[in-house]
C-alpha cells in the first residue's frame, strides 16, 4: 500500500476510534500533502511524501520549544504526541554510526576536500537520508568532516 493510502486509512481509524490527537496530526498531514499536490501541479511521489512528513514534524518539534519558551506545557505535549502520529510514517531513523558512514561514502563519491564542496556533499546525501535523519544535523556532520579532512 502506498504511503498516502496508509495515511488516509490511518485518518479513518482514527475517526473510527475518536482518537482527536492522531485525526488532527492525519488531518493536518493531509492538508500540507494536497497543498504540495496544487502548488506542483501533480501527485507526489513517495519521496515528497516523506519530505512533507519530515517538514510537519520539525514545524511541530519548533513549536515545542516556542510553547516550553512561554510556559504552555500542555501544548508541548499535545504536539509532542501529534509528531509521535506523524513518525510512524516515516522510515526508521538512522543511527549515528550508519549517518557518519553514509556521510563519508558521499564525501567520497563527491570528490570533497574542504568546506566549500559542502553544496556537492549535500546535493548527493540529502535524497538518501529523506525522512530518516534531520537536515540540519546531516549538515552539521558533513561540515565537521570536510574540516577535520
Amino acid at each position: 500500500m502506498e504511503l498516502k493510502e496508509r495515511i488516509e486509512s490511518a485518518l479513518k481509524e482514527a475517526i473510527r476510534s475518536k482518537d482527536s490527537v492522531a485525526k488532527n496530526a492525519l488531518r493536518g498531514l493531509l492538508t500540507a500533502l494536497k497543498n504540495k499536490e496544487k502548488e506542483l501541479r501533480r501527485e507526489l511521489d513517495e519521496q515528497e511524501v516523506l519530505r512533507v512528513i519530515s517538514s510537519q514534524v520539525k514545524q511541530r518539534k519548533d513549536s515545542i520549544e516556542q510553547f516550553k519558551s512561554g510556559g504552555r506545557e500542555d501544548l508541548a505535549e499535545k504536539e509532542q504526541a501529534e509528531i509521535a502520529v506523524l513518525e510512524q510514517f516515516l522510515p526508521k531513523a538512522l543511527s549515528d554510526d550508519e549517518l557518519l558512514a553514509l556521510v563519508d561514502e558521499c564525501i567520497k563519491e563527491a570528490g570533497a576536500i574542504t568546506v566549500k564542496d559542502l553544496g556537492k556533499v549535500m546535493k548527493i546525501i540529502m535524497p538518501k537520508v529523506a525522512g530518516r535523519a534531520d537536515g540540519k544535523r546531516v549538515n552539521e556532520l558533513v561540515r565537521t568532516r570536510l574540516q577535520g579532512s
